[in-house]
């Protein structure tokens, strides 16, 4: 497994209709795929997240999707970012991404998490539970999903899920990789050393030497060579060949989320943009560069979520940023 440039698709709130959303998505998957880049992803969420939109924009289900992408695509890998644990049984959810890996031929990628977005759950019936609740589960969850990848029929009895010699047939391989996605630096860093081929850090870039400190520890605690676990890093790339307009359409982008960058003061910027990467091409590789790979991160993964529905702006982020971690 690699994952050293995704591309993930956040929203889905484009010109047109509805019936213009399939073959928007379709476009940027296969452009992706022909521009450098390993793996196209989806956000798991039934409805638009907080920082990117409203409830009510546009939300595709996310492996009803990737099974669409594996038809239209042949080679780049295809993951969610990240699965809500909360949302499906794991026996269901090792059955769902082994059917996706069959049918895409062997690329598919299982990423999880424990679940965090509460409107979803009380509005469609989920039961969200305690912080605590949410990690105990998806423990559970990792303990039925693995050995099922594996090929091996887990017995579990435990307080969330049950599985007794469950089977998992047909796969097309036994090394289906498990990827985990977050910040938590003891919890998920704790079961990603355990459990995961690969780990998606989600934070500030000024935080990724504490988070791979702290990634170290966990991998030691496990007994496990903390190289042999693969990392990146989810990015806001605002790109552009000119470089104002990359500026404007971030500032755009922040204000519809109800940040208005003009009024805020410097430290205020700077939270507000943490995660972002705005500019021209080189301007962009060397942000990534200086403030991602230098410090010890694998691979990036960039959402484009201002203007990735424009033909050609996946094109110029993958040969961006491909030289950077090929």
């Amino acid at each position: 497994m690699s994952i050293r440039l995704g591309y993930q698709i956040p929203n889905f709130t484009y010109p047109g209709t509805a019936a213009d959303i399939g073959p928007t998505v379709i476009a940027q998957a296969r452009e992706a795929e022909a521009n450098g880049f390993d793996t196209v992803l989806v956000m798991d969420h039934f409805y638009q997240l907080p920082g990117i939109g409203a409830p009510e924009e546009p939300m595709l289900e996310a492996y009803t999707l990737l099974g669409a992408l594996a038809t239209a695509t042949s080679t780049i890998q295809l993951s969610t970012l990240v699965t809500g644990n909360t949302y499906r049984n794991p026996a269901m959810l090792a059955k769902t991404v082994t059917t996706l890996d069959v049918m895409s031929g062997g690329r598919a990628v299982l990423a999880i998490g424990a679940g965090w977005y509460e409107l979803e759950h009380q509005q469609m019936g989920y039961e969200f539970g305690t912080f605590t609740d949410r990690f105990a589960r998806l423990e559970e969850s990792l303990s039925i999903i693995e050995p099922m990848l594996r090929g091996r029929h887990p017995e579990v009895d435990g307080k969330w899920y049950q599985a007794h010699g469950t089977l998992n047939e047909p796969r097309v391989r036994d090394d289906l990789p498990i990827m985990l996605g977050g910040g938590g630096e003891k919890k998920t860093f704790g079961l990603a050393a355990r459990y995961a081929d690969h780990l998606n850090v989600i934070c500030g870039d000024d935080e990724i030497p504490r988070k791979l400190e702290a990634l170290a520890a966990r991998c030691q605690e496990a007994g496990r060579d903390r190289d042999s676990l693969e990392t990146s890093y989810l990015a806001f790339v605002i790109i552009d060949e000119n470089g104002d307009t990359a500026r404007d359409l971030q500032k755009q982008f922040l204000r519809k989320t109800g940040v208005d960058l003009d009024s805020l003061d410097e430290e205020g910027r700077s939270a507000a943009t943490a995660r972002h990467f705005v500019g021209t091409p080189d301007d962009v590789a060397e942000q990534i560069q200086r403030r991602v790979l230098d410090k010890g991160i694998d691979g990036i993964t960039v959402n484009l979520v201002a203007n990735g529905h424009i033909p050609g702006i996946v094109e110029l982020t993958g040969k961006t940023l491909a030289p950077l971690v090929k």
